[in-house]
Formats: structure tokens, sequence, C-alpha cells
């Protein structure tokens, strides 16, 4: 696979006096919707995802686009891996010529709707005074062109439920948010997103010792949770973080896991322990998802996901330098 070459480039990162990890919020929040007069309805062919393979936000709804059937109807572009002070980029036409022969995605695709060499490109076009981040993932209008979000959490709500006269009713019973227990759901989001999903970011892009202890020793404060909670599901014979339905609890916490041993324990410093060696009902929950359950596997590139973050945060990595473990990036399933 082809690489790119190593660039000097701006902290990409945030954080507050203190040296703590600030996360900013999207900006994009409209919806999907078949109520009448509705801006952005339902339709096929009408949107498009820009996603990146290396980003857990992306990768929730690439995950949840392959879930609900949705790949025939809502189209995809992915960006390539390296991330510099101008945002993502799209391949340029030599790569894409040598991927065309194998038929790869690795590296990332072109802009297919409108030939762009950046993902920002896309914003501005949106929005020609837009001053926030060019974050992934992007759903796009096609007839408007313009973006309906860029929040992932909405997002997989809107693939969930917002496209079910669209699509065979095998695809429409796959339902991740089911009314019962969006109480229980939104719960464990909450303590998740906050504590896993962005706390591994909590320590890695931490600039001072004290911001960096407190997170990671939250971190594995809620991993070990989370272990406890399978642990328990498991002695009643049920395989997912609440009980026997797949729900978007256990997406949102895959794309977390599924990086955690590859990228997370080295290049955030999260390594008080590893999945696969320290939580055992986690390390069987996350092979059960990659191995057996279609849409994990399929959207998971480990080459993309390892490049980005080890040669995109020069911060962290100056080198750029990518380590070849562990082996494997995830471990057969017993």
């Amino acid at each position: 696979m082809s690489t790119e070459p190593v660039k000097k480039f701006e902290v990409l990162s945030s954080s507050d006096e203190k040296g703590a990890f600030k996360r900013k919020p999207s900006q994009f929040r409209d919806w999907i919707s078949s109520a009448p007069n509705a801006k952005f309805p339902p339709e096929l062919n009408r949107y498009h995802l820009y996603v990146s393979l290396a980003c857990p936000w992306a990768h929730r709804a690439l995950i949840t686009r392959a879930l609900k059937g949705l790949t025939g109807i809502i189209s995809v572009s992915i960006v390539h891996w390296f991330l510099d002070s101008n945002g993502w980029r799209f391949i340029n036409p030599e790569e894409l010529k040598s991927l065309s022969a194998k038929n790869d995605v690795s590296l990332g695709t072109v802009d297919h709707l409108y030939g762009y060499d950046r993902l920002r490109q896309l914003y501005f076009k949106a929005e020609p005074e837009y001053a926030g981040r060019f974050t992934v993932p992007i759903l796009w209008d096609k007839k408007l062109q313009t973006i309906v979000s860029n929040e992932s959490s909405e997002i997989i709500r809107m693939l969930n439920s917002e496209f079910n006269a669209l699509i065979p009713k095998d695809f429409v019973d796959v339902d991740i948010y089911p009314t019962p227990l969006h109480p229980k759901i939104n719960e464990l989001n909450e303590w998740i997103y906050d504590n896993i999903n962005n706390g591994v970011y909590k320590s890695g892009f931490a600039s001072k010792q004290e911001p960096y202890d407190e997170a990671v020793t939250n971190l594995f404060d809620h991993l070990d949770k989370v272990e406890d909670i399978l642990e328990h599901n498991h002695k009643k014979g049920e395989q997912f973080m609440l009980g026997n339905q797949l729900t978007e609890v256990d997406i949102r916490l895959f794309t977390t896991i599924i990086r955690f041993d590859p990228v997370y324990h080295q290049h955030f410093k999260c390594n008080i322990k590893m999945i696969r060696h320290d939580y055992p009902h986690i390390h069987e929950w996350v092979r059960l998802l990659y191995w057996k359950i279609p849409g994990f596997r399929e959207t998971t590139d480990f080459d993309h996901i390892k490049f980005h973050y080890t040669r995109s945060h020069l911060q962290i990595n100056p080198y750029g330098i990518t380590p070849k473990g562990p082996l494997s990036n995830i471990l057969p399933l017993d």
C-alpha cells in the first residue's frame, strides 16, 4: 500500500489551559423525515455519505448503513487516511490509478459527487461562511447539494428508521433503537461516550500529566464496568450489551473497542490493560460482532485505521512510525 509522506502540520487536537482535551460539537443538525413538507424526505439514491474508514464516528454510520440494507440506496465516498492542517483529503489521480486494478479502497476514494480535492470544500459549498471543523461523517443531500447532518449519533438513527419504506422487510425488522429500550440505550450511550468513546481521546490528546492520569484511570474504570455488564449477560446466555438485542450501544462501543488494542493501547497511552488479555467478556463480544455479524468486519479496515492515527498525529508520534503489532489486529473467535 502507498503511504503518505510525513509532513509538518498544525496540532489537530484542542485542549484547555489545564491540558485536558475538549471536543467541539457538530454544527449541521437537520433530519431526514417522512413528515409532510419535510426539507429532507427519504428518497432512493438522494443521499450520500462522506466517511473515513479510520474515524470511529464515521464507522458507526457505515455499520448501520450495512445492517439496514442501505448500501444500494446511500452511496459513499471515503477520504484518504492522512489528516493534515487542511483537514481530510480524497485520493489523487495517481493513487486512483494504482488502486483501480486491485479494487482496493484502503487508501480511500475520489469525491464521487464533485471531484473535490478536500472535504472542506463540501463544507464551504453547504455554507460559504462556515467556520467550524471539517469532520466526518457527513450525510449529504445530492438534490439540494448541502449537508443534512455531520452528527454521527443522529445520522445512525436516521439510517435506522427513516428509510424503512424503501427497504425489504428483513432490513426493516433490524431496529438498533427499539422504542422499549430508549431509556436504557440513552443511559448507556451517555456514559460510554464520555468515558470510553471520547475517553481514549482524552487520554491521547492530554497535553499535561495530571489530565492524562485522570482520563486514563477513568477510561479503565468504565471498561471494567462494561466487562461486568457483559459478564452478567453472559451468565444469562445473552450476547450483547442489552441482552440478545443488538442495539446502537453495541455499534457505538464496537468502533472504539475494535481500535483499542491495535491503536489506542500504544498510540493514546491507554496501556493499563489490553482487551485481548484482560477483558475476556469484552474480547468475546467484539470478536462475535466482527466475525459473525454482517456489517462489522466489512467496514473495518485496520491499515486505514493504523496509518491514520500513527502518521497523522505527529504531535504524538513525530516520526510517523506505525507499529507492527499487535499480531493479529483481532484474534479468531474460538
